[in-house]
């Protein structure tokens, strides 16, 4: 990333760029960054192309056609998916492309083995946005909060993070929610995150766990009717409910065995500030009662899936029999 502020910013720029990752903010904020630096606000010789009824043909055809009354001919191409497949004849142009024209892929995945991929990573330059971690999120959110002239915590924006994820432009749209919000005040609290963001739907579930784990059985119920009214399908919930107990089982096993947080994370996939939480989550469940909740979650859907009860009431079942 920073090679490629640098060529912004120097305005020596790459004839080639492909920029992906899992990181869908940090991909469309330097894809508009590098499309006005190669444009230099010339619309006329800017192209667009997204999806994957993207033709090379018509690709190539375009890039040697030549600018009129410009340098460059800038041509963006999104979520093709010709890094895994089709990008043979523009993997081929790449190596001796004309002078005038410049290309910025973006792509969620790619396969690193492709042609298209070796061909721009000789000609151009590629930068990956994977997902960011907490320490870098947590500087993002307090600068962002002090261009407000506003703060919030380190242990706030923990639980910020929590109440999010880890989403880049999910978190700046709960961002502007409490900058509204708490317009005029210094300091951004839990409290106001609270009254105005929302939680992700993993993070209901996770309470609808906790409630289960603390025989709160209105809670558990009640926090399952919420997730309908957002016309959540319930066997979606179910997935998230088994999917809860499993990382749960997993926390605990690995807990047992002595592992560090940053050991656990890595092996669940959980971002680390979330392993105490899950941890103290855990330590309320006995192994046996996890490995028995996930073989109630895979007999509920065997119900639904075979036509003996309908999908709503199964994962309602579940809940009253697990929280009771």
């Amino acid at each position: 990333m920073k090679r490629l502020n640098e060529d912004i910013k120097s305005g020596e720029l790459k004839q080639v760029y492909l920029l992906c990752g899992e990181e869908a903010y940090l991909r469309r904020q330097y894809r508009d960054r590098l499309r006005s630096a190669l444009s230099e606000g010339d619309a006329m010789n800017c192209h667009y192309f997204e999806g994957r009824n993207v033709h090379p043909g018509e690709i190539i055809d375009l890039a040697e056609t030549h600018p009129f009354l410009a340098q460059r001919r800038v041509i963006v191409i999104e979520n093709s998916g010709l890094f895994k497949k089709g990008g043979e004849a523009l993997a081929d142009y790449m190596t001796d492309m004309s002078e005038t024209a410049f290309f910025v892929f973006v792509e969620t995945e790619v396969d690193k083995r492709s042609r298209l991929y070796k061909a721009v990573k000789a000609a151009g330059r590629i930068t990956e946005f994977p997902v960011q971690d907490t320490g870098t999120l947590s500087r993002w959110i307090a600068g962002l909060a002090g261009k407000e002239n506003q703060k919030i915590s380190g242990q706030d924006v923990r639980y910020f993070l929590e109440m999010t994820g880890t989403d880049m432009e999910n978190i700046r749209m709960e961002l502007e929610k409490l900058f509204c919000y708490t317009w005029g005040r210094e300091q951004i609290t839990r409290e106001d995150m609270e009254a105005v963001c929302t939680r992700k739907i993993t993070n209901q579930i996770f309470d609808m766990v906790h409630a289960i784990a603390d025989k709160n059985q209105k809670k558990a119920l009640d926090l399952y009717y919420d997730l309908l009214a957002l016309k959540e399908p319930p066997m979606r919930i179910l997935y998230l409910i088994a999917r809860e107990f499993n990382l749960l089982m997993q926390v605990k096993e690995c807990r047992e065995k002595g592992y560090d947080n940053k050991t656990i994370a890595g092996k669940t996939g959980l971002r680390d500030f979330l392993i105490g939480k899950y941890a103290s989550q855990a330590s309320r469940f006995g192994m046996d009662s996890l490995k028995e909740a996930l073989h109630a979650c895979v007999e509920a859907e065997e119900r639904v899936k075979t036509g003996r009860m309908q999908d709503g009431m199964s994962v309602e079942l579940l809940l009253m029999s697990y929280s009771w």
